[in-house]
């Protein structure tokens, strides 16, 4: 699942493969903003973290969830 992140005074966008649900990133995203740490941290496919201070955060785009579908006849 992709997730863009708009930090405030930078002019590019952060953009995230994760393997969490759009749920788990949102209720990080809730949390962040709500001041329970004050940090927003996500995990990318690869296991890498990205740390976001939530004072700082512009916007968070959840893309919906993408079925990978095979074969040829998949359409």
């Amino acid at each position: 699942m992709e997730v863009k992140i708009g930090v405030q005074n930078v002019g590019r966008e952060l953009v995230i493969e994760s393997a969490q649900t759009p749920d788990q990133v949102a209720e990080l995203v809730e949390k962040a903003i709500a001041g329970e740490g004050g940090l927003l941290t996500l995990v990318d496919e690869k296991g890498r973290r990205v740390v976001v201070p939530a004072a700082k955060l512009a916007y968070v785009e959840i893309a919906a969830q993408e079925v990978r579908r095979v074969g040829f006849g998949a359409i």
